[in-house]
């Protein structure tokens, strides 16, 4: 009796273990699917000038649209999630070193990475947040490549991303943006330079950064990072509507929020907004009120 109970446990096993496999096996097919797609684009090249006012500027928005979270401040890169069943995911090194990119990537290179989220090859830059920089004017996308073409070649290896079993599940559901460039209207074609000015509409036009996390209507929900706390919602419906400008501005330089709470970095990356002018965070507080 007990051999035969022994029996169907291990057929049952077995059968588990089969089903597992052939599910995963379907989702690695359509990672793969996706990772090794390859796109058309026509590339719309503009002026990328070097003087060192863009080169300031450029550095401004890479500061504020969190390019160092991935690459670091330096552009060697750094590994941001290491776990087995996630997977590993880091920024390259995107400095002219060995070890980042060849001498013989130019501004169109550039351009392809930033507004159409593919690489050399026409092939997904994974993990990449195209869908926000492709909303950029082409002065601000302009100065964020003179600034980075400016920087010293630093000599240090790029990690490549590799996606473990869950990672390759939950990028295939859609709960890791992993793929932006599905996300992205190849075709648009972006202003020549939006108006800076402490108005809704520039804080319309900053708010693309905030998408990424927050959702595209802003009204937060699940973390795209698995096992992260909910994202808030910072429209005029969520906390922001209770706020005055100096909470917001406040929160968004500190990390305190005028109900006493601490928010942690890996929550809500102040320290990045904290970067932010007057005038642009007036301008974002304006537009999120408004919604």
């Amino acid at each position: 009796m007990f051999s035969k109970v022994l029996k169907w446990a291990a057929r049952i096993v077995l059968g588990l273990v089969v089903i597992v496999l052939t599910v995963y096996g379907v989702f690695n097919f359509i990672f793969r699917q996706h990772a090794s797609k390859k796109y058309t684009v026509t590339v719309r090249n503009i002026p990328i000038p070097n003087d060192s006012a863009t080169i300031a500027e450029g550095r401004h928005l890479y500061e504020i649209k969190g390019c160092g979270e991935c690459h670091g401040a330096d552009l060697r890169g750094k590994v941001v999630v290491d776990d087995p069943a996630i997977g590993r995911i880091a920024g390259n090194n995107i400095t002219y070193g060995t070890g980042g990119l060849p001498e013989s990537y130019d501004n169109t290179d550039w351009l392809k990475a930033l507004r159409h989220g593919l690489n050399t090859a026409n092939k997904p830059l994974l993990l990449m947040p195209s869908e926000e920089f492709t909303r950029m004017d082409d002065h601000d996308i302009a100065a964020i490549i003179a600034f980075c073409r400016a920087q010293p070649k630093i000599d240090a290896p790029s990690i490549p991303i590799e996606m473990g079993p869950m990672g390759k599940i939950l990028s295939v559901m859609g709960k890791i943006p992993l793929f932006p460039a599905e996300k992205i209207d190849h075709h648009k074609e972006q202003p020549n330079q939006v108006a800076k000015a402490a108005t809704k509409e520039y804080g319309q036009y900053l708010a693309a950064s905030c998408t990424g996390c927050h959702k595209p209507a802003l009204t937060g929900g699940d973390n795209p990072v698995p096992g992260a706390v909910p994202v808030a919602n910072i429209t005029s419906t969520g906390h922001v509507g209770k706020w005055s400008q100096h909470d917001f501005i406040t929160t968004l330089r500190t990390g305190k929020t005028p109900e006493g709470k601490q928010l942690q970095v890996k929550d809500m990356p102040w320290n990045m907004t904290a970067q932010y002018t007057d005038e642009e965070l007036t301008a974002l507080y304006l537009y999120l009120r408004s919604l």
